[in-house]
């Protein structure tokens, strides 16, 4: 059984509520757009900022679906976890093996959404942006979890898994920087 620290599992906590939040209220959103065509989503503030946008493309339901039922699912899940971590329960490692999996699967598809948001469809949704920030965050904590008392390199994964991350938002920082940069230099 490995318990969570307590600032892990808060910030696993907090992390995954924030994408549970964003992924209920993008499915949400998705659904009043569906009832009605003429529908402005909350989260359409101008052409970049622009869910509405996004969520009418085909990338916005890969599986079929709304992509968002994916986060409500997945984060209600980490909800649960985190929720036992706060509590100090500590889990089997097959549970944190099981976390990291998807989060890290997780990342693949964000890392695939990141591109068609920048590339394919020229807009971002506000609230994916979101998961965007929590995931990550997330993964960390399970990263430490699964292998902070390993050895080799999953051990120099574990130590590394900040800097991981803080290149990670570096780096989608830039690449939205410069695919908007002539609207952001404009707009202030």
């Amino acid at each position: 059984m490995i318990a969570a620290p307590v600032r892990s599992a808060w910030l696993l906590l907090i992390a995954s509520l924030a994408g549970w939040i964003a992924a209920v209220t993008l499915t949400v959103e998705r659904f009043k757009l569906f009832m009605d065509p003429n529908y402005r989503p909350s989260c359409s503030i101008n052409p970049v900022l622009s869910c509405g946008s996004v969520m009418a493309t085909d990338q916005a339901a890969v599986f079929g679906f709304p992509n968002p039922l994916i986060g409500v699912v997945g984060f209600s899940v980490a909800v649960t976890l985190a929720v036992l971590a706060v509590a100090g329960v500590g889990l089997p490692r097959w549970f944190w093996a099981g976390l990291w999996l998807g989060l890290l699967l997780g990342m693949v598809f964000i890392g695939w959404l990141i591109f068609q948001s920048l590339y394919r469809i020229n807009a971002l949704c506000p609230y994916c942006m979101v998961v965007w920030t929590a995931t990550p965050l997330m993964l960390a904590v399970a990263t430490d979890q699964l292998f902070g008392g390993s050895r080799g390199p999953a051990r120099i994964l574990a130590e590394w898994r900040w800097t991981v991350v803080a290149v990670f938002y570096a780096v989608v920082i830039l690449l939205v920087f410069l695919r908007f940069q002539d609207y952001w230099l404009h707009a202030f």
